[in-house]
């Protein structure tokens, strides 16, 4: 069975008790959590709420802005780093997710020192306390809170530093058609500490929704599966956002996603066990899990929009505090 979790991006007006309820409806055990919801009800509030449900908490999003372009200092932003480890570590959150920010009128390569400062300064905090940074790289033709575009970059910087509280932030909608991701799979699936889910049809760019699973073009499967066969066992946290969760509305997306992740992972461990080929990497809408993922998307499109609302978060540039 794949470690699925589910992320607060996607239902950004529920509030953390409802999000948890839902989360733990559909039989998920673990969500990724957003900084500026958890500052709604105290990391500490946010914690008991967690635990009394029964939830853990994948990883906590975000930190970052190192090269200033959201309007921090270096400093301030290091010092925002260092209360949002802490915050993870007071909700049992082993990743932190950490952005390098723009360039924000800088060189590259000064961008690049300002970035390394900052996780120099951060991996023995981290480190004190529990906490895996996860860099997370975005494509270079997303609108983004990242100068680092490439994942053989990210993949360097992490392996530079060789210490286990920094890894890696995969995200297919970023990287999920293109070769580079499949020639470092191994070493991705080596450093990741956690893989993020969403689908799409075309480039990544501002303007482009991260649609659940399966309702793009991404091979999103396929590469899933073969994370897994390289040594991958963290988790796979599912965070579409946009017009199609507002068609779809929150709970149908959980519903939906739920029913996709369980299809992948009975087909992966039927492919291991030699019962399907290898060919049938990356279909969803075949056979038997075809059919009720079919029903279920027109069930939910006819009758799951009406609470749905378009979120805040689509574009995940927003601040990390």
């Amino acid at each position: 069975m794949f470690d699925i979790a589910v992320s607060e991006l996607t239902s950004s007006r529920w509030d953390l008790q409802q999000e948890i309820a839902h989360v733990a409806a559909h039989g998920f055990d673990a969500i990724s959590l957003w900084r500026a919801k958890v500052s709604d009800v105290g990391a500490a509030a946010a914690a008991r709420i967690v635990t009394a449900a029964g939830v853990r908490v994948s990883s906590l999003q975000w930190a970052g802005g190192f090269t200033g372009g959201d309007g921090r200092s270096f400093a301030e932003s290091v010092d925002d780093a260092i209360e949002a480890i802490g915050t993870a570590a007071s909700l049992a959150s082993p990743v932190l997710v950490v952005h390098s920010g723009c360039r924000g009128g800088h060189t590259r390569s000064h961008a690049a020192r300002l970035l390394a400062e900052a996780v120099e300064t951060l991996v023995p905090i981290a480190s004190r306390a529990g906490v895996t940074l996860a860099l997370k790289p975005v494509n270079a033709t997303a609108v983004g809170c990242s100068f680092l575009t490439g994942l053989g970059e990210a993949l360097e910087l992490v392996s530079r530093f060789n210490d286990p509280a920094l890894r890696l932030a995969l995200d297919l909608w970023h990287f999920g058609d293109e070769a580079e991701l499949s020639a470092l799979v191994p070493r991705v699936a080596d450093v990741a500490a956690i893989v993020q889910i969403a689908d799409r049809c075309g480039s990544p760019a501002a303007e482009v929704d991260r649609l659940p699973a399966g309702h793009g073009s991404l091979p999103l499967e396929r590469l899933v599966s073969d994370l897994v066969e390289h040594g991958y066992a963290g988790p796979l946290e599912f965070d579409p956002v946009g017009e199609a969760v507002e068609i779809l509305g929150y709970d149908g997306v959980w519903q939906e996603t739920r029913l996709v992740a369980d299809a992948w992972a009975d087909r992966h461990a039927s492919r291991r066990h030699g019962a399907i080929p290898a060919s049938t990497v990356g279909g969803i809408d075949r056979g038997r899990d075809g059919d009720r993922l079919s029903m279920a998307r027109g069930h939910f499109r006819a009758g799951s929009a009406a609470g749905s609302r378009r979120s805040h978060a689509s574009t995940h540039t927003g601040s990390p505090g």
